[in-house]
């Protein structure tokens, strides 16, 4: 029989697998709503794949529910569990590669993403994260609004190149937002090898029933 302490594990690492799928949903949802900065970071086809993995977790999830209340000389339940985890990773896997190749030339790909942003998007911002401008104070900064008030005051950010413009706010948040995707494969991957441990621990009860079985049902002592 499958030890507790075994099953205590896998059934942790199975709420995680839910709570990932859950939260990934939901964000996907809300971070639909309009948010300036948000919008930049996340595009909508970035919003659709989140949805779309949410989707693949939970029903991984629900895969698992069938598995475990299987009998315990079962494995197939299991086995199907440990193909969905594996589609999983390589979702995940092909997610955090196109956030990896991105934030390669994050600075520069935001740079892009600056620009092409209307005026009143880049005074929101300008306005929400206390900056002037993009890499400095004469790079396509905004007049107006709430903290760019004036040529003067934006010249005087120019000693604090640091957090005075919009670089490092924009990427730093990128980076909190886009990097958890990677928190899914620790969740993912742990499950699968208790899934593993747990298909290995049936098949040796059950070899060990047959052999007991055959031994008259006298055990080995």
């Amino acid at each position: 029989m499958v030890s507790r302490k075994l099953m205590g594990v896998w059934a942790v690492l199975d709420f995680l697998l839910l709570a990932a799928g859950a939260v990934t949903i939901a964000l996907s949802i809300v971070w639909r709503a309009p948010n300036t900065l948000m919008n930049m970071v996340l595009s909508p086809a970035d919003l659709t794949a989140g949805m779309i993995l949410g989707i693949a977790l939970l029903i991984t999830f629900a895969i698992s529910v069938v598995a475990v209340v299987q009998k315990n000389h079962v494995t197939m339940g299991f086995v199907v569990l440990n193909y969905a985890l594996l589609i999983d990773a390589i979702g995940i896997v092909i997610i955090g590669t196109f956030v990896w190749f991105f934030t390669l030339q994050e600075r520069a790909n935001f740079h892009t993403l600056w620009l092409e942003a209307t005026r009143e998007t880049r005074i929101k911002l300008q306005d929400q994260l206390r900056c002037c401008g993009y890499f400095n104070a004469t790079d396509q900064v905004e007049i107006g609004g709430a903290f760019c008030q004036s040529p003067e005051f934006v010249s005087g950010l120019l000693t604090n190149l640091t957090t005075n413009f919009c670089v490092t706010p924009i990427t730093s948040f990128a980076d909190m937002t886009l990097n958890n995707v990677y928190g899914f494969m620790a969740v993912v991957l742990c499950l699968l090898l208790a899934s593993l441990c747990v298909i290995k621990k049936k098949q040796e009860d059950e070899r060990f029933k047959k052999i007991d079985a055959k031994r008259g049902g006298r055990g080995f002592v």
